[in-house]
């Protein structure tokens, strides 16, 4: 059995937790936490809850980071660099590959596996488009999210100066292009205006048509639903008009956390460094022998 922690316990958490549960391979020997005073979560009553992973009773053999993707680069380095393999569901696109950089060097030095953007998209949406790309290697692709909420959106959105509560919904306009609708509720103090220009200028933002609006209660809005539609158009081999298309409906943190449980799985079967999901072969992240497998998929 792989001895696995959860780091952080919210949305995602909550659902790793669930993933876990339902896993024939994973156990989970604790939960690391900022926090162990107050009330213990039904579902985690005989849990070990610690705020350190070293007071845990057992040392667990993966780290799976539900942590704010901006905590990710620290919080993976510092568990690897103890011997812990990781895995997180980081989705700031644009820096993948510098985090992949950063955390190989430190996977390497300490004999571990990080296995990095391990979410839905970026995660196994980015292993659809590599094999789309792979079956008509000319052409173009398209990824279309929603409509639903964004997890990491809405983090970022909670971690902006005046925001008491939030949702980011992420409305699809076809070709990869989409609007995203932020509700918030306002903490005491602060104008409308300059929290939604703040929130305009973060990064998870600034490129798209992104509209602020303020609400008395967010948590009237909430909904967990999202989903994804890709398409390519392109040529095999010398054939021109292949088309092909992926579309899904998903409840958000359950499928990021299916993902995250798989690349825990996965983190054992691939040499040190750190690694995304496009780059590990698909049949490291099921449980079971490889021959059972190939029998039953191929």
């Amino acid at each position: 059995m792989i001895k696995a922690c959860i780091v952080g316990y919210g949305n995602i958490g909550k659902s790793v937790f669930e993933a876990i549960s339902a896993s024939e391979d994973v156990e989970l020997v604790g939960i690391v936490r900022r926090s162990v005073s107050g009330e213990c979560p039904k579902e985690l009553v005989g849990v070990e809850i610690v705020d350190d992973v070293k007071n845990l009773s057992v040392k667990p053999d993966v780290a799976i980071l539900c942590t704010p993707t901006r905590t990710v680069p620290k919080v993976a380095a510092k568990y690897l660099s103890q011997g812990i393999n990781t895995v997180d569901s980081y989705d700031i696109h644009q820096t993948i590959y510098d985090l992949k950089v950063d955390l190989d060097k430190v996977a390497k030095a300490n004999n571990t596996v990080a296995v990095i953007a391990a979410g839905w998209d970026p995660g196994s949406d980015s292993v659809v488009r590599t094999l789309m790309e792979s079956c008509a290697p000319k052409g173009i692709s398209y990824t279309n999210f929603g409509p639903g909420m964004s997890m990491g959106h809405t983090v970022a959105v909670k971690a902006v100066e005046g925001v008491k509560a939030a949702l980011s919904m992420t409305i699809p306009l076809g070709t990869g292009i989409h609007r995203r609708m932020v509700y918030i509720e306002l903490q005491d103090g602060y104008t409308e205006e300059d929290v939604s220009a703040r929130i305009k200028a973060d990064a998870y933002f600034v490129n798209d048509e992104t509209h602020v609006t303020v609400v008395d209660d967010v948590s009237q809005l909430l909904d967990m639903g999202h989903g994804v539609t890709m398409t390519r158009k392109g040529v095999s081999g010398t054939t021109q008009n292949q088309l092909f298309e992926f579309n899904m409906k998903i409840n958000n943190p359950a499928l990021t956390a299916q993902n995250l449980v798989n690349c825990a799985r996965a983190t054992f079967k691939q040499q040190s460094g750190a690694y995304t999901m496009i780059e590990i072969p698909v049949i490291d992240l099921l449980a079971g022998d490889k021959e059972t497998l190939i029998r039953h998929l191929v």
